[in-house]
């Protein structure tokens, strides 16, 4: 189930509409005095392979990306809270500037739904007169909106709005709740307003809930699929959105100033930066292509190089990774790119000398590129990630083989790039295999190794939510639903538990993934990375090994009960994909566009009872609630 494409010409923001939207709230916010706490969600249980190390070290995108914007927009009163630095926040605790915020938003991905589903718990402990303004977004809230809106009728909790698109959607709601918004009003209760009177209903990419007396969710509203940003250039700065950092610590509550500009990168050292956006590939498990509208968006070479510059002078960031689905997509946007990073210098030297990233590429587009990698390399770039998959293309067809694959590995090995291959396994690939044609995982391990690899991303095959094989995967009994009494639950879904399989031995699925880390990363290989490193890069190879062994053991310790449940439980299997337990309609009655797979519903604007999110003693007020939508980025 892929979310629905817009009509045909109108996936895309006219040119500047971003830009006149930050302009038009400038000159309200000063009025306004809006305060807001960004908080990133984060379940511990998922710090496994291959993300051992970026879970702590890197600031995510998606929630910089918002605070940016509230900031560029004029609300400076605004804080990020990472929960892998703070992991004691309690949003019923929290204060900023003295008081409760007005708003609080949530970024959550599908692997930390548990811990999002606390944060909104806990901010919904928040007396109602004095409760902020809770709105959800992120990679979760845009393929299943629904879960964070609580559906007992004994245990009210849920946010306001879910926000199932990016940057934009979030500030065009805020700018409609503050045309609305009384004088000294909350804006939780300018969003009711709001939501009664149907003033939300022209801005796609929220859904919100009509809710009966107690406060309980009756029926959701999806407003649609949200229209995209083309011109990546008119993002606000992201050297906005690192300013507002939570500094790490203990407290449940927030601190009195955000992490200083001399202490990001100590505890961010790698940062995240969007550069492109889309793929032309349609790889059936992945969602990107339907999300992106089919389209692809990119930033100029000149905002990059300023981003480079300004993050560096401000904050000493030296390690990047470009948070791109696919750099090599479109070759002349890449060029660009490329091109105007090579000739750019930073403290009177090569930037390429002062800084270093990486991004994601396919083995089809490394190959289109062979004549232009010594540009790249000298664009600082150090390290690619590889979509390789399966290298025999028994899994999905993208244009590698098993030739090209090893081809586009060496390219990189004599460019000075490091060769980074993401693989799938699969149900019918082996651990090993005889004969010329290197089926199985080993074997293909091994021939990576060989030409260079120097890292190594092994995952499962798992239901992904806004795929064209997601429903499939249900329907075909493939999904777990339980294994020996243990639950699957979303924070397993990364890849490295295998909870979709009709392989009559799953644990076997669950050995191979750890055998291939084990043979990939050990001491042996270590010790020979010292003397015969696979990288030009000084130690990238050691240091990397001596990375991946560490998560081998962590990933060893969090699977390894699941592969004897595998071995000895009974196996229950799901027939049908999660949906919402809360009826869900388009603004205009018919299908909802988030609900994946269609929801119940109900007819258009319907009787049913509805409530203030706030009690309105008092002057009456006007809730304006923005709808926050963060970009996909990992």
């Amino acid at each position: 189930m892929e979310l629905p494409r817009r009509t045909r010409g109108e996936e895309l923001l006219p040119p500047g509409a971003l830009r006149a939207l930050l302009q038009r709230l400038r000159r309200v916010a000063p009025g306004q005095d809006v305060t807001s706490v960004v908080a990133c969600a984060f379940d511990e249980r998922t710090r496994m392979l291959p993300f051992v190390y970026a879970a702590r070290r890197m600031a995510p995108a998606g929630v910089r990306a918002v605070g940016a914007a509230l900031v560029d927009a004029g609300f400076e009163k605004t804080r990020i809270v990472l929960q892998q630095w703070n992991p004691n926040f309690r949003p019923s605790r929290m204060q900023l500037d003295g008081r409760v915020p007005d708003l609080f938003l949530i970024s959550s991905m599908q692997l930390h739904t548990a811990a999002c589903r606390a944060l909104v718990r806990d901010a919904c402990r928040i007396e109602p007169a004095r409760r902020p303004l809770i709105i959800a977004g992120g990679p979760k809230v845009i393929y299943e909106p629904w879960d964070v809106f609580g559906a007992e009728p004994g245990d009210p909790w849920g946010a306001d709005v879910a926000v199932t698109g990016e940057e934009y959607v979030l500030l065009e709601l805020l700018a409609v709740l503050l045309e609305l918004r009384g004088r000294g009003e909350p804006l939780r209760a300018t969003f009711g307003r709001a939501r009664e009177r149907g003033a939300l209903d022209g801005i796609p990419g929220l859904v919100y809930a009509h809710v009966d007396r107690h406060g309980v969710p009756q029926e959701l509203v999806d407003t649609g699929v949200q229209r995209l940003l083309g011109d990546l250039d008119e993002l606000p700065h992201p050297v906005l959105g690192y300013r507002l950092l939570e500094p790490p610590s203990a407290r449940p509550t927030l601190g009195a100033r955000a992490l200083p500009a001399d202490r990001v990168a100590r505890y961010s050292p790698i940062a995240s930066l969007v550069l492109t956006f889309g793929c032309k590939f349609a790889c059936p498990y992945c969602p990107i292509p339907a999300y992106n509208q089919r389209q692809h968006r990119v930033k100029s070479g000149a905002r990059i190089v300023d981003e480079f510059r300004r993050l560096y002078a401000e904050f000493g960031l030296r390690s990047y990774f470009g948070a791109d689905d696919n750099f090599f997509n479109k070759p002349e946007r890449t060029l660009e790119i490329v091109d105007a990073l090579a000739r750019t210098e930073l403290d009177g030297v090569p930037l390429r000398k002062r800084v270093r990233w990486g991004t994601e590429v396919t083995v089809h587009d490394t190959l289109r590129m062979r004549d232009h990698l010594p540009t790249v390399r000298r664009a600082g770039v150090r390290a690619l990630w590889l979509g390789v998959e399966d290298m025999t293309a028994t899994l999905v067809k993208k244009g590698q083989s098993v030739e090209t694959t090893l081809e586009a590995l060496r390219l990189l090995q004599r460019n000075g790039i490091c060769a980074m291959p993401m693989m799938m396994h699969h149900d019918s690939q082996p651990l090993l295999s005889r004969g010329p044609r290197p089926y199985g995982l080993l074997n293909q391990v091994h021939l990576l190794r060989r030409a260079g690899a120097v890292d190594l991303q092994v995952l499962m095959l798992v239901p992904a939510t806004g795929s064209k094989l997601y429903t499939r995967t249900y329907t075909s009994g493939m999904a777990y639903e339980s294994v020996a009494g243990r639950r699957v639950t979303e924070a397993m879904l990364g890849g490295n538990f295998v909870v979709a399989s009709h392989h009559p031995q799953p644990w076997r699925k669950q050995l191979n993934l750890l055998a291939a880390y084990l043979y990939f990363y050990n001491p042996l290989r270590f010790l020979l990375a010292l003397v015969r490193p696979k990288s030009r890069l000084y130690l990238a190879d050691a240091v990397l090994q001596v990375m991946g062994m560490r998560g081998v053991l962590l990933t060893a310790r969090r699977t390894l009960g699941w592969t004897l449940r595998l071995m000895w439980g009974p196996i229950r299997r799901k027939s049908a994909p999660p949906a919402s337990p809360i009826p869900m309609r388009a603004v205009d009655g018919g299908p909802a566009a988030h609900a994946l797979p269609p929801a119940p519903r109900h007819g258009p604007r319907s009787a049913l009872p509805t409530v203030p999110a706030t009690p309105t003693s008092g002057p009456r007020r006007a809730d304006a609630a923005r709808g926050l939508s963060l970009p996909v980025v990992s």
